[in-house]
């Protein structure tokens, strides 16, 4: 999940395709539109044998704001690799407060950073 986030990130449309399963797999892929990915929160993860999920919040800025992308995808592993299946999305407005942890990913304080 981190790989295809990084990917996300760096605008990398072929290793995004190549990680998607392809009976899933979209013929095309473009990442033109994508918003300013700040950060990869992991919240919860699971597996059983060769099928896993991974539940996780990826935070965007939007403007002068913040939102947020949440998903349960599932992942199929074949000959040793994790191949990404779907996901359930939901996405929303963040609003951190001030003595919350900066969405940037900086590690401050939001007040103290990004306010």
């Amino acid at each position: 999940m981190r790989s295809r986030y990084a990917a996300f990130v760096l605008g990398l449309a072929d290793y995004l395709r190549a990680t998607w399963h392809d009976s899933t797999r979209p013929e095309t892929l473009s990442l033109e539109d994508s918003p300013d990915w700040t950060l990869l929160q992991i919240l919860n993860s699971d597996q059983t044998g060769d099928t896993g999920s991974v539940h996780f919040r990826a935070i965007y800025r939007v403007g002068s704001g913040w939102g947020f992308l949440e998903e349960n995808s599932r992942f199929v592993r074949e000959q040793g690799r994790w191949y990404y299946l779907q996901g359930e999305t939901s996405e929303g407005q963040l609003k951190p407060g001030r003595n919350d942890p900066c969405p940037c990913g900086s590690g401050r304080k939001y007040k103290a950073c990004c306010l």
